[in-house]
């Protein structure tokens, strides 16, 4: 598995507290008729500026209103398999100052926010009768988003599956995949009145490869390449059941797409013949998932690639991932750098070396062209005509001054070149609609626990305060101006 994947595994640490709009501190709003202007370095009129979380990463309150365990309860309770044994039982407690959270969204001008909804908080069991009081939660949570003037965006799957559907096989059963279109499309049905967007998943690439293959995230495992190969089959079949569940239950109008960390790939020298390579890569990397979803089909080169331990499918399996979506959600961290090659796949991928800069996650390359070349080549292989950034971001190592701030520059700078890169692509016509920085507040990264921090938002887990960073500064300056800044 490539380092990219680990990525997302490490992407949100908690955060909840009220936080005044006076505690964003140290950059002026511009005036009213210096924002919004066209110009060189700003974006179009109605780009969407969002943040984002996951429902276990930030929820807490893992007991609590008839909620059902997850994978990540199960998991991240078993002693050895998370840093310091660090669990998501509290989190940011989100659960509770979700009304506190929202009014820090709406001061830092917010006009989008992501979020998950955790599966088993909805069907406990996973299937069977549904807990109103687990889709209550969502239904507040929307509310106080649309009074705060924010538009939600609803993530269905963020990895905490219900331990009750593990017991029966998880991932590796299609009938996981059943329950999860069941599920995609209660939720559809009693949100989309407000939501307009909704995700399937998120990450399938993160959550079946380092959790059913690496066993460094839960549930876990450590299953052979066949074993791998039908869990990869059966969430993209998921995802692909859920589309004509969510189209079947949703109110007019709905969107559906995904929210997947697609290889970025991108020329090493932007020179024909490694442009051309970066294409070719583009399909072939992400022959697995995303191009599986957008062409109903495995390319030849992956079936052949795996030979015996392909995964077994059918027509109407194959028929039901390619089910046409509305937009294409990219988490962007790092590129994927390709250059020509004389073999039969027509590119090969070049592996950073040991001096490469990185963010304080090692695997964290610092690649701004991921953001220029993977909307670009994506829109160009697959003919996606809306895309959303929804997860770019980094992390950090955020150390409190003595006056109570995080002078974050370096994440500033991840993020400058990143969106100078985002911008060269939408000033040339690449359909990206809407950007998400990864992450709203500091939460618990996964297998990490708390030792890694991507928030723009400080969260002192003890206390729950939030503090505005540096960055989040600079991301409501960006807003703002709906350009960079």
């Amino acid at each position: 598995m490539l380092n990219r994947f680990s990525r997302r595994t490490f992407a949100k640490l908690f955060g909840a507290a009220a936080v005044t709009p006076s505690a964003l501190h140290a950059l002026p709003s511009p005036a009213p008729e210096t924002s919004q202007v066209s110009g060189p370095r700003h974006f179009p009129q109605g780009f969407l500026w969002g943040s984002a979380t996951a429902s276990y990463q930030v929820e807490g309150a893992v007991n609590e209103d008839g909620r059902g365990p997850s994978i990540w309860d199960t998991f991240s309770h078993t002693p050895g398999k998370t840093n310091k044994g660090d669990t998501g039982d509290v989190a940011n407690d989100h659960y509770h100052r979700y009304k506190a959270d929202v009014q820090l969204m709406k001061a830092l001008g917010l006009q989008t926010y992501r979020f998950s909804v955790a599966w088993p908080r909805v069907f406990p069991q996973g299937t069977g009768t549904p807990n109103p009081k687990g889709l209550d939660f969502y239904n507040r949570l929307v509310d106080e988003l649309l009074a705060a003037g924010i538009q939600p965006f609803c993530t269905l799957f963020h990895w905490d599956l219900p331990q009750a559907l593990e017991d029966k096989g998880g991932w590796q059963s299609r009938d996981t995949s059943e329950a999860f279109a069941a599920y995609a499309g209660y939720v559809a049905e009693h949100l989309s009145d407000r939501v307009k967007h909704f995700m399937t998943m998120n990450e399938m690439a993160s959550f079946v490869d380092i959790g059913y293959r690496d066993g460094r995230h839960a549930p876990g495992l450590k299953l052979p390449p066949a074993g791998v190969n039908q869990v990869r089959h059966n969430a993209v079949l998921a995802h692909g059941l859920a589309v004509q569940s969510i189209r079947a239950h949703a109110k007019p109008g709905t969107k559906v797409g995904l929210a997947e960390n697609a290889h970025a790939c991108a020329p090493v020298i932007e020179t024909p013949e490694h442009i051309a390579a970066a294409a070719k890569a583009m399909r072939e990397t992400n022959a697995g998932y995303l191009n599986a979803v957008m062409e109903g089909r495995y390319t030849d080169a992956y079936l052949a690639h795996h030979g015996a331990d392909a995964p077994k499918f059918t027509a109407a399996d194959m028929k039901a991932i390619g089910s046409p979506v509305d937009f294409v959600g990219l988490n962007v961290y790092t590129a994927t750098y390709v250059r020509a090659d004389d073999s039969p796949a027509g590119f090969a991928v070049v592996r950073p070396p040991d001096s490469y800069p990185h963010m304080m996650s090692s695997w964290l390359h610092v690649g701004p062209e991921a953001l220029y070349w993977g909307p670009k080549l994506a829109a160009q292989v697959w003919n996606i005509k809306e895309i959303y950034i929804t997860e770019n971001g980094a992390s950090s190592t955020d150390v409190l001054t003595p006056d109570g701030h995080i002078y974050d520059t370096d994440r500033i700078m991840y993020l400058r070149n990143y969106l100078t890169q985002l911008h060269r692509g939408v000033s040339e016509g690449v359909p990206v609609r809407g950007y998400f920085v990864w992450s709203f507040m500091d939460n618990y990264e996964w297998a990490d626990g708390y030792a890694y921090r991507f928030g723009i938002h400080y969260v002192d887990f003890a206390t729950q305060k939030r503090t505005p960073k540096l960055s989040a500064n600079f991301y409501r300056e960006v807003i703002a101006r709906n350009g960079l800044a």
